[in-house]
């Protein structure tokens, strides 16, 4: 994720300052399989070289409980165009589907990443926002662009949205 962070600094809110201090367990606690895990991080791998990555939270509080977030998506520059993003996203969406109680997947995407949009688009994610001023990069103010993905459809057709 530190390399993420340096070769694409618009596509994330977080930084490597931020992050680079941060002990080995926090980041381990993300790679979990224990069943009950609120996080989830989804590693794609070229042959023993971690190529791509992305994460799954899941919402705790009670009333938000129905909901997860798709975060941290990254695929190294020479390994794109080669459906490894596409394959971490189904499996985040796959993952989410297989969870009991989980109706939809959130993301944000910074609105320069246009190639992102796209993926995730055609993956079924809508939008349904725009956040203007939403992360600062040097002097440079970008938007958020918020999407969602329907993983449960009971009850969609029926105005419970």
């Amino acid at each position: 994720m530190l390399e993420a962070y340096v070769d694409e600094p618009c596509a994330f809110q977080a930084t490597v300052p931020e992050r680079e201090p941060l002990p080995l367990e926090w980041w381990e606690s993300r790679v979990s399989d224990h069943p009950d895990a609120t996080q989830l991080v989804f590693g794609a791998f070229v042959e023993t070289q971690l190529v791509g990555v992305a994460g799954l939270q899941f919402a705790q509080r009670e009333r938000t409980r129905h909901k997860a977030s798709l975060f941290g998506m990254a695929v190294l520059p020479q390994f794109r165009g080669q459906g490894i993003a596409r394959a971490l996203v189904e499996a985040v969406l796959a993952k989410a589907r297989s969870t009991p109680g989980t109706r939809i997947v959130q993301l944000t995407v910074t609105e320069p990443n246009v190639s992102a949009i796209r993926l995730y688009e055609s993956c079924g994610f809508l939008p349904f926002g725009t956040e203007p001023y939403a992360v600062k990069v040097g002097e440079a103010f970008l938007s958020l662009n918020h999407m969602w993905c329907a993983v449960d459809e009971r009850g969609w057709g029926s105005g419970s949205r």
